[in-house]
């Protein structure tokens, strides 16, 4: 892996900071394991306790409208608080949830509990992107964000499998949560040696940041105006977090569809995570040559397809077959669209923060639905129909942003 990645980010690899962001990288990705164990139990154990799948998915749901309250709130707080406090508080929060979420018995503790997830994963991105931005120069940003996030794949797909393989009879018991709490160990103590080598580095900027506040209904204006054009990048986004949120609400449920194949559903969510790691090298080259744009529609456009067939079929390993095939083909989107962002705030680095709200809020209102419409879908469907109804869905919004989104845009010019 180290090779490929000093190909395409071999400056990265020359700069001091190369220590601080090998240990942040592993840091991150025996953290990502963790919280993928835990996103794997929770749809299990909130149905486990006598939810339906739809309450499930309500229930679900909450974490993503927690995450987008926290957003706002930690953006008013936490613009100048150091990486160090951020990773600090999100890993007692971490601590602490998995017991909230093990004690859980009612609706209103386990929205508690999803309360708390969404505060932590917001910490996880603020204290990532303050390391960024303190520890690395701006022509760095991309490939330090880039690797990390790489790590963080790879914690994501090993999370499934190791809970997959620890949960007996569809029943999930004490032995996944330690498994977390290991996990989340290692990462803490990877955190300290973060902060021993990190004190003894120069910031790449200033350590009281600057920023201007700016009225309320003065923003909405802005974002309204620029929405108007992002509009399919936007929806996209909306569109690409529906479906991580099916996945990661549906997913782990497949064990249950298959008792005698116990570890099935860490297959499936290990084959929805895996393709990523594959081909995340190249779509570069691919978005060269056809677009960003254009790349991201049309993968997922036929990555849906192969979730139709998922209605009729009953076998467990054809169905692993078409989602693993369905992944790898759509896994071009997530970076291909990230990338379009990235042009956006490139344009006119004026509107960089109006550019990640609304990419943030569109994230957030696919997350909030997503597990909505799986739970209720799951309830009245099934396992696999509701993930044909997901590629359905998938279908029909790629091929009208593709024939009304790929054109060339530019942002209102600021009054």
């Amino acid at each position: 892996m180290r090779s490929v990645i000093k190909h395409h980010w071999g400056d990265a690899f020359q700069q001091p900071g190369f220590r601080l962001f090998s240990l942040a990288s592993l840091m991150i990705l025996f953290w990502a394991v963790f919280d993928g164990i835990i996103s794997y139990l929770t749809p299990l154990l909130i149905t486990q306790r006598g939810f339906s799948k739809t309450t499930m998915g309500i229930i679900y749901s909450t974490s993503s409208i927690a995450g987008a309250i926290f957003d706002f709130i930690l953006s008013k707080f936490l613009q100048n608080t150091h990486f160090r406090r951020v990773f600090l508080l999100m890993f007692a929060l971490c601590a602490g949830y998995p017991f909230l979420l093990w004690k859980s018995n009612t609706a209103f503790v386990f929205i508690i509990a999803m309360a708390v997830w969404g505060l932590y994963y917001d910490l996880m991105n603020f204290g990532f992107y303050d390391l960024i931005s303190r520890k690395s120069k701006i022509n760095d940003h991309c490939a330090n964000s880039a690797i990390i996030e790489i790590f963080k794949c790879v914690g994501y797909f090993i999370a499934p499998l190791s809970a997959g393989i620890l949960i007996i009879d569809a029943v999930v018991g004490a032995a996944p949560f330690w498994a977390a709490f290991a996990f989340l160990f290692v990462s803490f103590l990877f955190y300290l040696l973060l902060t021993r080598i990190e004190k003894k580095q120069k910031s790449q900027v200033p350590e009281e940041k600057s920023y201007k506040q700016i009225n309320v209904l003065r923003e909405l204006h802005i974002w309204k105006k620029i929405g108007f054009v992002i509009w399919p990048a936007l929806v996209f986004t909306a569109l690409l977090s529906i479906f991580d949120a099916f996945f990661w609400t549906v997913g782990p449920l497949f064990s249950q569809s298959f008792p005698t194949f116990e570890d099935y559903g860490g297959l499936i969510m290990s084959a929805y995570t895996l393709p990523v790691l594959i081909t995340g090298w190249t779509v570069s080259k691919l978005t060269k040559k056809f677009g960003k744009r254009k790349i991201a529609f049309v993968s997922t456009a036929l990555a849906s397809l192969f979730l139709f067939p998922l209605a009729k079929t009953q076998n467990p390993y054809l169905i692993l077959v078409f989602i693993l095939i369905s992944s790898f083909v759509g896994s071009f989107a997530w970076p291909a669209i990230k990338g379009s962002f990235a042009d956006y705030i490139t344009e006119d680095f004026k509107y960089e923060k109006e550019i990640e709200g609304l990419g943030d809020f569109a994230t957030n209102f696919g997350y909030i639905l997503g597990p909505l419409l799986a739970g209720i879908l799951s309830d009245k469907l099934g396992n696999s129909s509701t993930l044909a109804v997901l590629g359905a869905i998938g279908a029909i919004i790629s091929v009208i942003l593709l024939l009304a989104g790929t054109k060339k845009i530019h942002l209102p010019q600021r009054a």
